[in-house]
Parts: C-alpha cells; sequence; structure tokens
C-alpha cells in the first residue's frame, strides 16, 4: 500500500501536530492503514523527536488526505468525458457524410 505525509501543521508552542496521510487504494486499505498508523502513534512520535531533536514530543493527530484519490478520480472522469465526447464528433460526422452523399445523387 502507497502512503505518504502529504502535509503537517504544527500548534504554535510545537505541542501538537496534526499530519495528514495519503493512502492509495479502496476505502477498507485506507482504514486498515490509518488503524496501522494510529497503532504505531508512539513509535512514530518517538522517532520524530529524535530525527528533529525537539525538546517536547508533539502530541500527533493522523487526518486521511483525499487529494491524491480524487484528483485521480477526477482525471478518469475528465478522460472517460473526453472518450464520449470524440466519439459523439466521430458519431456526427459520420451522420452528416452520409447525407451529402444521398444529398448530392437527388
Amino acid at each position: 500500500m502507497l502512503t505518504s505525509v502529504t502535509s503537517v501543521k504544527m500548534s504554535r508552542d510545537l505541542s501538537h501536530a496534526t499530519v495528514f496521510i495519503s493512502v492509495y487504494g479502496d476505502e477498507k486499505t485506507q482504514k486498515e492503514a490509518m488503524e496501522a498508523i494510529e497503532h504505531a502513534k508512539g513509535f512514530i512520535r518517538y522517532e520524530t523527536v529524535q530525527e528533529i531533536n525537539l525538546r517536547v514530543a508533539p502530541e500527533l493527530s493522523f487526518k486521511l488526505d483525499n487529494t491524491l484519490n480524487n484528483a485521480l478520480r477526477m482525471e478518469a472522469l475528465i478522460d472517460k468525458t473526453i472518450k464520449e465526447d470524440e466519439a459523439r464528433r466521430l458519431a456526427r460526422e459520420e451522420k452528416n457524410g452520409s447525407k451529402e452523399e444521398g444529398g448530392e445523387e437527388a
């Protein structure tokens, strides 16, 4: 499962951090990933303090960020609309071409 931290918002006093997580997959996959992250919250908090060298370990809260999934869904809808529009245009041109050919014989 592909998981990314998309952004982090810290409180002014650095005591709280809201971590936005993007999970590529269906709702079940996203739910499982968020549960695993919540389960590992203490470890993530400890590792964060070690890497960033903070005096106080911020309280972490995790929020699912659906921006990537929404963008992929919108891209698929746009692609579908373009294909449907192209099919209608070709059908219209074919229909108009048949009328013109039939009109010339009359």
